[in-house]
């Protein structure tokens, strides 16, 4: 650690010692803090002067706006007619995800391994 550093770190603890004995003796009065009208005081402080005026929600505006064209979104409708076949939904679904196999394929032999480990012994 260079001198320069212990010396400041020293001088700060020395400092903050002669304050604490003063006030020990009654030299000194701490100093009393009222944090309520801190922060009432604070609040005047939270909103800039810009932004008290009709200025300020012009500057975010400019300052927020795209720099590019944004196209607006286009709803599309999309009319599907059900018809209660359970091999259409398969279908879709193989079209989105492919699988190689048959998955979901469910044997009484693999239904019974199961059941047997999900009966509490």
């Amino acid at each position: 650690m260079s001198e320069a550093t212990t010396e400041l770190t020293n001088a700060q603890s020395f400092d903050a010692q002669q304050i604490a004995e003063d006030v020990a003796a009654g030299e000194n009065k701490l100093p009393q803090v009222d944090v309520s009208a801190d922060y009432e005081a604070s609040k005047e402080f939270s909103v800039s002067e810009v932004d008290r005026t009709g200025a300020g929600v012009q500057a975010a505006a400019t300052a927020t706006a795209p720099k590019f064209d944004i196209s607006a979104p286009k709803d599309t409708e999309l009319k599907t007619q059900p018809s209660g076949n359970r091999d259409d939904f398969r279908s879709m679904a193989k079209e989105i995800k492919p699988e190689a196999g048959e998955i979901g394929a469910v044997s009484d032999e693999l239904l019974q391994k199961a059941l047997d480990k999900g009966t509490p012994r």
